[in-house]
């Protein structure tokens, strides 16, 4: 089963939740619990929509300005000092930096 819980603990655990909110009661709870997953898969739907219109526009500033550095994978723009992207968890190669290394 799932969670370790064999069908004997899940039996008890039935039986705790009627005995504490009674049969009358389940069915507004389960439609309420349903009602608020939809809910919340539809948040994080919306939210994964909107996420992919917001980025261009960082990625094509952060490839405008010179010497910094974007994520390989999600072309989210990176400080110098970071070895992993915050977005996508993705290891960064350093890369040399060109500013330090030249002469004027």
């Amino acid at each position: 089963m799932m969670f370790g819980l064999g069908s004997q603990e899940l039996l008890v655990i039935l039986v705790i939740v009627l005995i504490l909110f009674g049969a009358n009661r389940l069915p507004e709870l389960a439609r309420s619990l349903g009602s608020s997953l939809k809910e919340f898969k539809k948040g994080i739907d919306e939210g994964q929509a909107k996420e992919p219109s917001v980025s261009p526009p960082s990625a094509d500033r952060g490839a405008a300005t010179a010497g910094e550095r974007s994520c390989g994978q999600c072309k989210n723009p990176l400080a110098s000092d970071w070895t992993h992207c915050p977005r996508c968890g993705t290891a960064v190669t350093q890369e040399p930096n060109m500013k330090i290394g030249s002469v004027t």
